[in-house]
Formats: structure tokens, C-alpha cells, sequence
């Protein structure tokens, strides 16, 4: 999940769509590999060693050239583009839209409470949460990619046409863990963003921090909103990647979890996700900054 871009007025809305449609589309292509990995991570209940390391990431391919396994991290890419554009476009433009209306309804009861500084902080934040829980309704298409990713065996002898029309309630398994787990998480990484550019830059106006600001900003806020939702997208990709006749109960799966696999279970997957963070948000923030403005001289 990447920074909001907070442009006021200067873009239309197609140029935004656009210019964070195709921010989507690139960072997909670059970092979905790292994806799939810490997926397969996340869902795999056994212990990890260097024997192991390869048939857990690689599948059936561990043993296969080495293209043939860079390509096997690939699965589920029709699903996943999907969900990911439509994701950074919902996610770039909808977090400005909750802070407009927040402010425009309640800057004073937050400025009241927090003070001014403080207050600005939060407004982000929360507009950021708000978002987060709004990101439920693209749960079918994030359920469709994560088994693809780690059960691919859910699709064999299905079309999507017949999974939808044959599934439709099971594609909105974990709705209620995935709002659990989006809405601090999306408060951390707009939170400490904005914190990071507020304390540590000292901005007031943080639509003005220069690349290398956005950058420290997008990795402080990034890297608290994986740690404080690991646990919970550990448990909702669980309950996500099972076969679709299959009806596992968030509580089912921690319990069964913490039991056979000890507590640091719950961060399984969170190293190879942090170690892309920095990159994954510079590339996807960088890109939508400058195609979003070149977009605006046309649309």
C-alpha cells in the first residue's frame, strides 16, 4: 500500500486514474514475484530451512531451469492486476477524498482535541483507515490472486465465469479479517508518513516535500503499517488461500496456528515483505508523481 498523492486541484480525475492505473500496472509487474513469495511463506505450516526454502517458493518448478521458476511466480497475474490497479487508483484517489471531507466536517472538533498539529496528523491517518476498510469490496479479486498464488488446485476444471456465478459469498471470505487488518494498518502508513514529514521535516504543508522526503516518509509508514497488519493478513490469507468448499473461521485458524507453529507464526512472510518496501513504494510513488502532472497537460 503506497502514500496517498494529495494533489489539490491540479489534476483532473481521468489524469489521476491514468497516472495511478499505470503506476499499478508497472509495480505489478516488477514486484507481484515477491508477492507470490511471501504468500507461499505466510501459508506454508511447515519449518523453514535451506532444503526447504525451494520447494516452498518454487512449487513443483524448485528443480526446473531458472526461468521456468522466475516464471512460476507468476501465477494468477489476470486476478492480480485487477485487484492491484484498481486497488492504487481506489487508494490514491480515496484517501484525499476521506481528509477532504474529514476536514471540511470535523477540522475543529480534531483541532479541539489534538491541536493543530496533532490534529492534522490524525485527520490523515483516519482518512487513511477509512480507506483501508473501504478496500473490502475489491476482496473477490485479492481472494481470486492469493489462490491462485498458493492453491492453484481451487481452479482446475473452472473458468472465472463459472467460480463467480458458483462461489459468490466464498469470494468475500475473511471480508471481516481483511477490514480488521486494513484499518490500523492503512492508519499506520498514512499516519507515519505524515508524522515522518511533520517531526522529522518539520513541513506544514506536506503536498511540498521533495522526492527524497516522500521517500523517507513512504518507507517509515510503510514498514509500521506491514508490522502492525501482519498478523491479521497472516490469518486472512490462510483463510483465503483453503479450497473454496472449504469453511475455516478466523479463530479456527489462529488457534490451530499459535498450536502447532508458535506465535512468531503470525509474522511468517514479514522480512521478504519489509525488504521490498523501500523500493516497491519509491517506484510506485515516483511513478504516479510523474505521470499523474504529465497526464494533466492532456486530460
Amino acid at each position: 500500500m503506497a502514500p496517498a498523492l494529495n494533489v489539490k486541484g491540479g489534476e483532473s480525475g481521468t489524469a489521476r486514474i491514468l497516472g495511478s492505473g499505470l503506476s499499478g500496472v508497472a509495480e505489478l509487474i516488477v514486484f507481484h514475484p515477491v508477492d507470490t513469495i511471501a504468500k507461499r511463506l505466510m501459508s506454508n505450516k511447515s519449518s523453514v530451512s535451506f532444503s526447504t526454502i525451494g520447494p516452498i517458493i518454487f512449487r513443483e518448478h524448485a528443480n526446473a531451469p531458472l526461468a521456468k521458476r522466475l516464471l512460476s511466480l507468476f501465477p494468477g497475474l489476470g486476478y492480480a492486476a485487477g485487484y492491484k490497479v484498481t486497488q492504487r487508483i481506489y487508494k490514491y484517489g480515496g484517501q484525499p477524498w476521506f481528509s477532504d471531507i474529514i476536514t471540511r466536517n470535523y477540522k475543529t472538533q480534531f483541532t479541539n482535541t489534538f491541536g493543530e498539529r496533532k490534529g492534522k496528523l490524525m485527520t490523515q491517518a483516519l482518512a487513511g483507515s477509512c480507506t483501508g476498510i473501504g478496500e473490502v469490496v475489491l476482496l473477490p479479486l485479492d481472494v481470486l490472486k492469493i489462490k491462485m498464488q498458493v492453491n492453484p488446485d481451487a481452479f482446475r476444471g473452472r473458468g472465472l465465469l463459472r467460480i463467480v456465478m458458483e462461489e459468490r459469498g466464498a469470494l468475500y471470505r475473511g471480508w471481516g479479517w481483511t477490514m480488521a487488518r486494513n484499518a490500523p494498518g492503512s492508519f499506520a502508513l498514512f499516519g507515519a508518513s505524515a508524522l515522518t514529514k511533520d517531526v522529522v521535516f518539520g513541513l506544514e504543508d506536506y503536498h511540498k516535500a521533495t522526492w527524497t522526503q516522500n521517500f523517507v516518509a513512504s518507507i517509515a509508514g510503510a514498514i509500521a503499517s506491514i508490522t502492525v497488519a501482519a498478523p491479521l493478513d497472516t490469518v486472512k490469507t490462510r483463510i483465503q488461500n483453503a479450497n473454496f468448499e472449504q469453511k475455516v473461521s478466523g479463530v479456527t485458524v489462529v488457534r490451530d496456528l499459535v498450536k502447532n507453529e508458535g506465535p512468531s507464526a503470525l509474522f511468517k512472510g514479514l522480512t521478504p515483505k519489509i525488504l521490498v518496501v523501500g523500493p516497491k513504494l519509491v517506484f510506485s510513488y515516483t511513478l504516479a508523481q510523474t505521470l499523474i502532472p504529465m497526464f494533466a497537460n492532456y486530460v
